[in-house]
């Protein structure tokens, strides 16, 4: 297990001139000025999975399509993640859920943080993935970004959070290393309990 704490920045859509992409890396601008964990970007838009449609469930991790395998290789080095979610008819993308699904054991004993974009910051969005977060046994902290379509974007497409989006995001990400630091412990004494 590395020394040096592993977190991504999941962009969770893959929408057609999606906001995403800005607020994940606005997200990483101020996260990769921390020295505590590094910070990475993964783009679901980058890993085009299908509906699940295998018969065994996750948890036997008896994959067999090949760019599942292979999302289970990028998700599984991790150990933490932050999940930029928008709200779509007050639910996160189903591509997102449908990558969340995919997998289990990757996710169990890592902490997550969300920042939420919509018209209303994509709270409704962010409630439905801690309840997904906690079926997976992801750890999910506290504190939550909500950016608005209205405040928060230039012309509903330009990023321009305000100043106390910058100190939640930061409490955030403080919460997301904290939790991903203390759960490293756990998934190592389950490894040495496997062996």
């Amino acid at each position: 297990m590395s020394s040096t704490l592993r977190i991504a920045i999941l962009v969770g859509s893959t929408r057609t001139g999606r906001n995403g992409e800005g607020v994940a890396r606005w997200v990483l601008d101020r996260a990769s000025r921390r020295t505590d964990a590094t910070f990475e970007l993964v783009d679901l838009a980058d890993h085009p999975l299908p509906h699940l449609d295998e018969a065994l469930p996750p948890r036997m991790q008896q994959y067999e399509n090949p760019l599942v395998w292979e999302w289970s290789r990028v998700i599984d080095g991790y150990d933490g993640y932050v999940v930029v979610t928008p709200e779509y008819n007050h639910a996160p993308p189903a591509v997102l859920k449908n990558a969340m699904d995919w997998l289990y054991h990757e996710w169990t004993d890592k902490a997550v943080g969300f920042v939420g974009y919509g018209a209303q910051g994509g709270a409704r969005a962010v409630e439905q993935l801690r309840l997904v977060a906690g079926e997976l046994r992801l750890a999910d902290v506290r504190t939550a970004v909500g950016l608005s379509l209205y405040d928060d974007f230039e012309e509903f497409r330009t990023l321009a959070p305000r100043e106390r989006h910058a100190r939640d995001l930061d409490a955030t990400l403080d919460e997301v290393v904290a939790w991903s630091g203390a759960l490293a412990t756990v998934r190592a004494a389950r490894a040495v309990s496997a062996a």
